[in-house]
């Protein structure tokens, strides 16, 4: 097949796809969207070891791979308490020194316990993907809070197809699959980007394709950025502990790219 034809055709592919999972009918954070229901992953274990081939994102001691999320960078303002990384209130974010692309990522965390807050304001944090794209870190057990802000939510995007949460206090992992977006030489959008995510081993985002980068009350369209990024992990208020942080890089598949007309 002609490499033109072979772009129209990934082209309507990502288009068909793209409008199969648009969550149109749902205007951003809609109370009234169908919340997920509650399924029981089971009890917490100890920490997921780290794959042969992984990069060590946070082992319990060390914050060589971390700075603090602004232009020049920093300090961690996050503090370590015992094996874990605990936000401080009001720091704010941090991000990795190293930039990634494709990635498998595994994170796990835990909310405060006794919990302070309902909603959004209860145990709040969030892993940014090349510091754009969120899956939703927050205390959703017993937690009232619109579909597509629960944990394990595209936030803003796509609620979980579950809801695997643990109650507070106990450690969670988010284990997350994530395709960059491609974009032409011009800084159009080619290829969207995509992720899988499992919540405490439970498959709540099947291969999606984003929509945008992450915002809020509007959906945001693509703006095109490095193929490499680092990881944020997002200060949102709530003393959130993240533990047992590592990534594997995964190559990058190389599709036809529409050309300009």
């Amino acid at each position: 097949m002609p490499r033109s034809s072979i772009a129209v055709c990934l082209t309507c592919v990502l288009v068909t796809s793209l409008t199969a999972q648009e969550p149109t009918e749902w205007p951003q954070h809609s109370l009234t969207r169908p919340k997920p229901v509650l399924v029981h992953p089971g009890p917490a274990g100890p920490p997921v070891p780290a794959p042969s081939d992984a990069i060590v994102l946070f082992d319990g001691s060390s914050l060589d791979a971390w700075q603090r999320d602004r232009p020049e960078g920093g300090a961690v303002p996050w503090r370590i308490v015992g094996s874990a990384l605990e936000i401080v209130p009001g720091s704010g974010g941090i991000r990795t020194k190293r930039a990634f692309g494709d990635v498998q990522l595994h994170v796990e965390w835990r909310s405060p316990n006794p919990p302070a807050g309902n909603g959004q304001d209860r145990g709040n944090s969030g892993v940014y993907l090349m510091g754009h794209y969120e899956v939703q870190v927050l205390d959703s057990w017993e937690n009232p809070v619109y579909a597509d802000g629960q944990a394990a939510a595209i936030y803003g995007q796509y609620p979980p197809l579950v809801n695997a949460s643990r109650p507070p206090g106990e450690w969670q992992s988010h284990d997350i699959i994530f395709r960059r977006p491609i974009f032409s030489a011009d800084g159009r959008l080619a290829v969207p980007a995509r992720m899988t995510v499992l919540h405490n081993g439970v498959l709540v985002q099947e291969d999606v394709l984003l929509l945008g980068p992450t915002s809020h009350m509007v959906r945001e369209p693509y703006v095109a950025h490095e193929d490499a990024l680092p990881i944020m992990l997002q200060e949102h208020g709530s003393a959130v502990q993240y533990r047992n942080i590592w990534v594997r890089p995964l190559a990058t598949p190389s599709p036809s790219i529409p050309e300009s007309p």
